[in-house]
């Protein structure tokens, strides 16, 4: 006779008795979930996190009293659990959300505009799905800069050290070359990226493509808080522009990134999905392989499923450097390992020791050089 299995038991934190019914149907309806315990404001979610040992919880941001953001902060950084955000997607409640991201939070699922019982069964699927993937997670106490700088009033970080106003690069010539670092990462990519941009410097001289499977609605925000914590010129990419060093690039969602032959950026939404992802980060690295040959570099970061093998190893073939986030610091040790099982990958590292690895690879390529080279 089979034992049961053991149910992922989650704790639901709202400050809408209505909305917290309605999660708790949804979870409890699902018959690998057990809602142990509801929390009306984050006040309340640190002490039952604490009392209750949930398997995730599930989180919502605006809330009185401590606001789930400040929560998401105090659990992260003294009793780590997997926690899954469950806000709005408008542009207020996008900035918040990767805020909690960034501070560790594992994934999110945006309400519905309308936030009533019939619009979250739309969510519904997507919802379990994620409670289900975070139960699988290890959590780390992720006690950060952005952690220290959570405000009371409206979760804000106060911006980094003020670096002066640096000009906008200029683009390179176009019989040079220069390096191309391409960052790729999906699930815990926000927290994990927070831990390598603040080592690029304003003159860093190699352009960074940041491809982080993302909503469209959330990209252009997160290239504004991202700017916050790091020297180098960060924006969304733009169709058409050129890419320049001293900049960080980050793909919109919704549309996929390639580089050109003659160094601009290519965005477009065609053919929808590739190989179940948008953006893809295989067309990203694959075009920049085509680019910049050996003076490629590309980064696979944290994140479920296969997404950037074959431009890892477009990459590799090209003469570039591949890295692999590794096991231990990975909130989901997917992508790395599926690189590495291909064997295409030059070293495995863990999130602090990436940055390093990219900054001495470019300092020995920086000298710009003739396309025709390779």
């Amino acid at each position: 006779m089979s034992t049961p299995s053991k149910k992922i038991r989650v704790l639901v934190v709202d400050d809408s008795t209505f909305m917290r019914k309605v999660l708790e149907n949804i979870y409890n309806g699902d018959d690998q979930m057990q809602v142990v315990g509801s929390a009306k404001d984050g006040r309340e979610a640190v002490s039952m996190a604490e009392s209750l040992k949930p398997d995730v919880i599930s989180m919502d941001i605006n809330m009185p009293h401590v606001d789930g953001l400040q929560a998401t902060a105090e659990i992260m950084t003294t009793n780590p659990k997997p926690i899954v955000i469950v806000s709005s997607e408008s542009k207020e409640g996008a900035a918040s959300t990767l805020r909690a991201l960034e501070l560790g939070a594992i994934e999110f699922v945006a309400k519905p505009s309308g936030g009533i019982d019939l619009d979250m069964q739309s969510v519904k699927e997507e919802l379990l799905r994620k409670v289900r993937m975070a139960a699988k997670v290890r959590v780390v106490r992720t006690a950060t800069r952005l952690a220290s700088s959570i405000q009371s009033a409206g979760g804000s970080a106060k911006p980094a050290a003020a670096a002066k106003a640096s000009p906008r690069p200029s683009a390179a010539s176009s019989d040079q070359r220069f390096p191309v670092v391409v960052l790729a990462a999906s699930t815990g990519g926000p927290a994990t990226v927070m831990r390598i941009a603040p080592g690029f410097t304003r003159d860093f001289p190699a352009a960074v493509i940041l491809v982080q499977h993302m909503p469209a609605t959330f990209t252009a925000q997160y290239a504004a808080q991202l700017a916050e914590f790091t020297e180098i010129r960060v924006k969304e990419a733009e169709s058409n522009e050129s890419i320049t060093p001293g900049t960080l690039y980050i793909c919109p969602g919704g549309q996929h990134l390639r580089v050109t032959s003659s160094g601009r950026i290519q965005l477009d939404d065609t053919p929808g999905r590739i190989n179940g992802y948008l953006p893809n980060m295989d067309v990203t690295m694959e075009s920049v392989a085509a680019y910049a040959g050996p003076l490629s570099i590309a980064a696979v970061l944290t994140g479920m499923g296969n997404d950037g093998t074959n431009g890892a190893r477009a990459i590799k073939s090209a003469g570039g450097l591949v890295l692999a986030q590794d096991e231990a610091t990975c909130v989901i040790f997917g992508m790395p390992a599926e690189i590495i099982k291909a064997g295409v990958v030059d070293q495995v590292l863990g999130v602090d020791d990436i940055y390093q690895a990219i900054e001495k690879r470019v300092l020995g390529l920086a000298q710009p050089t003739p396309s025709g080279v390779r």
